[in-house]
């Protein structure tokens, strides 16, 4: 167990990548957040899951592994059921399109995907959702043999035990109880499928699956699946593709758990986050009355090492969700000055740089080259900015930008500062780092300051 205080992104420690994070307030009052376990740069997701929980949004426990790929019986057992989950080899034309710009990009082999696929023995959990009902605490997995299935435990943070497999195929489940005690479950890649579930919450009648509650083609729905009600509303939340890639998140509304579903938008979208940006998946959640979104971004410029991010988002009255930007200062207030700003806060990245670990300060900016950026949203004070410092190896110009205008430019030469002046009015901004020059420039961290 590992206890720490932040309200930065991103949330967790750099040996903490807990993607796909689902969020729900238990019946203790506190928060507590179900998400994958990412720990190698080849591969999403890993043989373990850790519960995060909060009791206010600044307080984080990472609690020890609530259950393990190992604990699973029917994986690798060629007597299990198996259910069909999605056959990428007959894609929908919208994957198609993207798969093929990938392939003429040299990014993806399908086939080969399909091989190894096929060839895959580790027993990875994927994305979990959990509810309590009647003190009771029941967490659905999905494995890397599109086996769903579900655990139960005394205590929301785990251990799950006594694993039960479900009678469906694929990836992603997510778990919502209505106000009337009825339990629904979801589940799917670009088709969405969904059930009532039995009283027991282990169980439901496959012959009352609905299938298509939200689609590709007509939602954008990847995968991803997440459901919660505001009001009288059904949000559905999934990882959205209608930017050509499921770096969004987005949702469709109904006055029904099981639709039908109209596409309404997107929430938040980390395309930027690292040059390898691809994938999200997240929820919504509301606490003290304040709705925010769980969400991730990669790191380490690959797909994997997905880091959990927290933005506070608005329902507005007509039930609809205004899109927000990720952020660097998170669910805290602005950066002030003097605060040191870390490198990996960077909320954005563009052209080759990304955050990557750093054996003596953690994380760092690197890997960057001369017209590259790095954005930090957001700043503020009441007083002009009249300095910046950085902490940095190699050399290079760096220009800052404040809400688009230049406050100014330093050099750094073998890892010292030449100059520290620059200017801006009091006020609040997003700052951009502009690398004009650099040879072997790595950021760790700056610090905005007044004269005061």
């Amino acid at each position: 167990m590992k206890e720490f205080k932040n309200k930065r992104n991103p949330i967790l420690p750099v040996e903490y990548h807990i993607p796909d994070s689902e969020a729900h307030v238990m019946p203790d009052g506190k928060l507590y957040l179900y998400g994958s376990f990412d720990n190698q740069e080849s591969e999403f997701c890993s043989d373990k899951y850790h519960v995060v929980s909060t009791p206010d949004m600044e307080n984080w426990t990472i609690h020890d592994v609530s259950l393990t790929g190992q604990q699973i019986p029917w994986f690798n057992d060629p007597d299990a059921p198996k259910y069909q989950g999605i056959d990428w080899t007959h894609p929908t034309p919208f994957i198609q399109k993207m798969i093929a710009g990938m392939m003429e990009a040299g990014d993806v082999d399908i086939e080969q995907y399909e091989q190894e696929k096929e060839e895959e023995k580790a027993p990875f959990l994927f994305a979990p959702d959990c509810i309590e009902k009647n003190g009771k605490y029941y967490l659905y997995f999905c494995m890397s043999d599109d086996s769903e299935g579900v655990a139960v435990s005394d205590k929301p943070e785990g251990p799950f035990t006594d694993p039960v497999q479900l009678p469906c195929g694929g990836i992603d489940p997510a778990i919502f109880i209505d106000d009337d005690g009825r339990a629904y479950y979801y589940w799917g890649q670009l088709f969405s499928h969904g059930v009532k579930m039995n009283d027991d919450m282990i169980s439901f009648d496959s012959d009352i699956i609905v299938d298509n509650l939200v689609t590709e083609e007509e939602h954008f729905f990847h995968e991803g699946s997440s459901m919660r009600k505001a009001g009288n509303t059904y949000y559905y939340v999934y990882a959205d593709m209608e930017r050509g890639k499921p770096t969004a998140l987005g949702y469709s509304t109904s006055k029904s758990p099981m639709g039908p579903f109209i596409y309404q938008g997107i929430i938040i979208d980390n395309d930027g986050c690292d040059p390898m940006s691809w994938n999200n998946h997240g929820s919504i959640e509301q606490i003290n009355g304040q709705w925010y979104v769980f969400y991730h971004r990669c790191s380490r410029g690959c797909q994997q090492y997905r880091r959990l991010c927290i933005e506070p988002i608005t329902i507005l009255p007509d039930g609809t969700i205004p899109e927000v930007k990720m952020t660097s200062q998170g669910i805290g207030e602005p950066f002030a000055p003097g605060e040191h700003i870390m490198g990996y806060q960077a909320c954005e990245v563009h052209g080759s740089v990304y955050i990557d670990v750093d054996q003596q300060y953690g994380e760092k900016l690197t890997h960057i080259s001369e017209g590259d950026e790095a954005v930090f949203r957001y700043v503020k004070s009441d007083l002009a900015y009249k300095e910046v410092e950085f902490q940095a190896s190699g050399s290079g110009v760096i220009e800052i930008l404040m809400n688009g205008t230049s406050a100014g430019k330093v050099r750094i030469e073998n890892g010292t500062q030449l100059d520290t002046e620059i200017y801006m009015e009091s006020g609040e901004y997003e700052v951009i780092l502009q690398f004009t020059e650099s040879k072997d420039l790595e950021i760790i961290q700056m610090i905005l300051k007044t004269d005061a």
